[in-house]
């Protein structure tokens, strides 16, 4: 792990890239209000050249901010060659953001917009989804900061990359706690994933039903199990060790998320308390992604 400064760089080098339709239209845009020398499209056999450039210039140029995508067609399979060369340029920081969702979300924005997918311009646009995301798979490996934006309006995801890359410091260590229901699926974008199902359920008990992890009936319930205090000991032990591990080697966010059958109680509940106790030491977001409003 580079231990350097970040005082010691003279450029930092923020590449946007993920699946169309993702958001990086409203990425790019919110580097440029940050401050950011935004280019949309840039060609990867270009992006040493034009960092050479920038070096040359005489107005200093030190935060950048590049879109790289399918639309380089041929090009952008020279991405990963660049990375490699970036990689051993000692005055450049490079950090990758890349941006995903799922394939439902996608297929939904081509409808919406009425754009054809560049992988699949006279074909349909899941198989063009699809192709795209085996061919970024290496990349989003790379990735340093990989969001999901299928439940991500504009404005929350221009407030979450403003968050970690304002100019006015630097990006810090975040946790983003989320609850989620089995029957929808798994967040694709969870580092860590617990499965809470073996508690007992307050679906079942009649007053119960109708109300949330949110309500303080159903978390006195939850909260108040046998098992979920055991669990929550053990939990708040794995994650005082590993967290620290994480901050060590450099992951700037974590994203842990706690499941359960529909999303409304038993996660709801773990995300509520373990969201409050990580904000004793970190950055904390919680977000309740199947919760009914």
């Amino acid at each position: 792990m580079d231990e350097k400064d970040e005082r010691e760089y003279e450029h930092e080098l923020v590449i946007i890239t993920g699946m169309s339709g993702a958001g990086k239209t409203v990425a790019i845009q919110s580097f440029e209000d940050m401050g950011y020398y935004c280019i949309d499209n840039l060609p990867p056999k270009l992006l040493t050249t034009f960092l050479a450039l920038m070096k040359q210039s005489k107005k200093r140029i030190s935060k950048i901010a590049a879109v790289m995508d399918m639309r380089g067609g041929e090009f952008f399979n020279s991405l990963i060659d660049a990375l490699d060369t970036l990689e051993k340029e000692k005055s450049v920081k490079t950090r990758i953001l890349f941006l995903d969702a799922d394939n439902e979300t996608l297929v939904r924005r081509y409808k919406e917009t009425r754009r054809q997918h560049p992988l699949a311009p006279s074909g349909l646009p899941l198989d063009g989804i699809r192709k795209e995301r085996e061919m970024l798979s290496e990349l989003k490996g790379r990735a340093h900061y990989i969001y999901n934006t299928s439940k991500m309006k504009p404005r929350e995801l221009r407030e979450r990359i403003t968050e970690e890359f304002s100019l006015s410091s630097s990006p810090k260590f975040s946790i983003n706690v989320v609850s989620f229901g089995y029957k929808n699926g798994i967040p694709i974008d969870a580092d860590l994933v617990f499965d809470v199902r073996f508690l007992n359920n307050p679906y079942y008990v009649e007053e119960l039903r109708n109300k949330t992890g949110l309500d303080q009936e159903v978390y006195d319930y939850v909260y108040n199990m046998d098992e979920t205090k055991t669990l929550i000991k053990k939990l708040e032990d794995l994650f005082d060790f590993i967290i620290p591990q994480y901050i060590k080697e450099g992951k700037p966010q974590l994203v842990i998320a706690f499941g359960c059958t529909g999303g409304q109680h038993r996660s709801v509940t773990l995300t509520e308390y373990f969201g409050k106790y990580f904000r004793k030491k970190y950055h904390t977001e919680i977000t309740h992604r199947d919760i009914r409003s």
